[in-house]
């Protein structure tokens, strides 16, 4: 299976290659990595790696602790492909050659760009500023084909895009279209053994990115998401 290992580092010649060899050795195969934040001497990266289904994850987060300095943030399984250079441009062209559907082709493809578990879109009441737990009464708009059945989103407000983590280990980043109290949610959720890293700030910034693009490319098309159909 296709696994995101996180870890941080110290940011110093000879650490990166301790966690590679320690990967390795404990029979991870690195197919992509990726330097998500270098401050204060520290470093966050990602490491996407092929892992034997039969082998346990326990010996690799173990290795990986035991590297001076190394804490490891977070291994989940990852969805698709590693992320490639020019896959939110792809993905921006697709929304922009078939709008009526741009908002479920969004909804759908960010999971897979974020290591994420589901997504959906959601609309927040237009009082929500004005009620406490508003976002627990968000419409869904659409959700991708992993969300789960019933729905259980986290308080989304205030609309503004930043990660959070609620009780039991999910973990979300969320970011407002703009418009109609539209907000697009993004969830990784732990699984035992497996215990995912929060959303990381450059990845929230990734996501608002793609909805402020995806919300002109749509314009009014948003204001109908969650509206009742209109009889014939």
């Amino acid at each position: 299976m296709l696994l995101r290992v996180r870890v941080t580092l110290p940011d110093r010649p000879g650490t990166l290659g301790q966690v590679a060899r320690t990967l390795g050795v404990s029979g991870a195969d690195i197919v992509q990595v990726v330097v998500l934040e270098r401050l204060g001497g520290r470093a966050v990266d990602d490491f996407t790696v092929v892992w034997p289904g039969a082998a346990r994850v326990e010996r690799l987060m173990a290795g990986l602790a035991a590297i001076p300095g190394v804490r490891v943030d977070g291994v989940w399984r990852a969805i698709g492909a590693p992320t490639t250079t020019g896959q939110d441009a792809e993905l921006l062209a697709q929304v922009a050659a078939n709008p009526t559907d741009g908002l479920a082709i969004l909804v759908d493809a960010v999971p897979g760009l974020l290591a994420a578990d589901w997504a959906v879109a959601a609309v927040v009441p237009v009082d929500w500023a004005s009620r406490a737990g508003a976002g627990s009464e968000a419409t869904i708009g659409h959700a991708s084909w992993r969300a789960p059945v019933p729905l259980r989103l986290p308080d989304v407000t205030p609309l503004r895009a930043r990660a959070m983590t609620v009780p039991g280990g999910g973990h979300f980043a969320v970011a407002p279209f703009g418009r109609a109290g539209l907000v697009l949610v993004v969830a990784r959720e732990d699984s035992e053994p497996l215990s995912a890293a929060a959303f990381h700030s450059t990845e929230v910034d990734r996501l608002a990115q793609l909805v402020r693009a995806s919300a002109v490319i749509l314009g009014d098309r948003l204001d109908l998401v969650g509206a009742p159909p209109v009889a014939g």
